[in-house]
């Protein structure tokens, strides 16, 4: 099982799968609006970064949860690397003609 600080985590972390804190405490799910918490009171709500987030370790997993979303994943990641891409192509033109 790999740990992985918020930073990584967010980095890490693939559409439709979870992550929870060591304690199992606080579970979030990333969803195409984001980051939302999977569990407690604030359920479905988005998640926003506080303090404490940044002092916890997170794994990611999967669970039943995450099967309904598979069969987007693989067109939103493609769209996610364009539009980097497309970024990085914009942002590499503008120092050329400088």
């Amino acid at each position: 099982m790999n740990w992985y600080t918020l930073g990584q985590m967010l980095s890490a972390i693939r559409l439709g799968q979870k992550a929870r804190t060591m304690d199992g405490i606080r579970i979030v799910i990333r969803t195409t609006d984001g980051l939302l918490w999977a569990e407690g009171r604030l359920s479905g709500q988005r998640v926003s970064m506080q303090d404490h987030l940044f002092t916890d370790l997170w794994t990611i997993y999967e669970d039943e949860d995450t099967v309904s979303w598979l069969p987007q994943r693989d067109s939103y990641e493609q769209r996610e690397r364009e539009m980097l891409e497309n970024q990085y192509l914009e942002w590499r033109a503008e120092r050329r003609m400088e």
